[in-house]
């Protein structure tokens, strides 16, 4: 049984038989993204995407489950550049492609993320989608990152701050916005892993 936030339940089908193409399942992220920009995450049903997509609710709860595992989703796909590939042969050649590729997308993204915040932090689950679906993908390259700069000596393996790269960068995107005012754009980021990020990193 599923409950939305509207408070409507409903059984959610476990037969997979019928898979959305690609394409349909981007117009069902389209629809989620529009409604979630206009209503917000806890006034967004199942009902008003299904409706929004010109989908059945069964549709929706057979391809994702839930309400938070949609909308984690539809913010994945809604990022304009992943990480994955991410390679340069140096650590500082890996952060600023990292930068690169976060500003392509920052306007867009961290709008919607720090739209997204509190419910984040309110909705257990939605959270857990939001970390496996977007966060942890993106972590696993940052991992690869730091342990080809350990590989090659350019950072101490004992190095306390290895883990918390993520959390850095992280905090640069969404902390420009509230401390400035603008976006977290490339030339700022560039400026950041230079100041901040590489020193840290690099520390004996």
């Amino acid at each position: 049984m599923h409950t939305d936030s509207a408070g409507t339940t409903d059984s959610a089908p476990t037969n997979r038989r019928s898979r959305l193409t690609p394409e349909r399942e981007a117009e069902i992220h389209v629809a989620t993204l529009d409604l979630l920009r206009t209503t917000g995450y806890a006034a967004l049903t199942m009902e008003a995407v299904a409706a929004r997509a010109k989908a059945s609710k069964a549709t929706l709860y057979r391809q994702w489950q839930s309400k938070p595992r949609l909308v984690a989703a539809a913010l994945r796909h809604n990022k304009r550049m992943s990480l994955v590939g991410l390679n340069t042969g140096s650590l500082r050649g890996d952060l600023h492609e990292t930068a690169r590729r976060v500003a392509h997308g920052a306007a867009p993204d961290t709008a919607l993320l720090a739209a997204m915040a509190h419910a984040i932090l309110g909705d257990p689950e939605l959270g857990l989608a939001v970390r496996e679906t977007i966060v942890h993908p993106e972590g696993v390259v940052l991992d690869q990152v730091i342990a080809r700069a350990v590989a090659r000596g350019e950072i101490a393996p004992d190095n306390p701050a290895v883990g918390l790269l993520a959390h850095l960068l992280i905090g640069a995107v969404t902390g420009r916005p509230l401390i400035e005012g603008c976006i977290a754009d490339e030339e700022y980021l560039h400026r950041y892993i230079d100041a901040v990020v590489l020193p840290v990193l690099r520390r004996p």
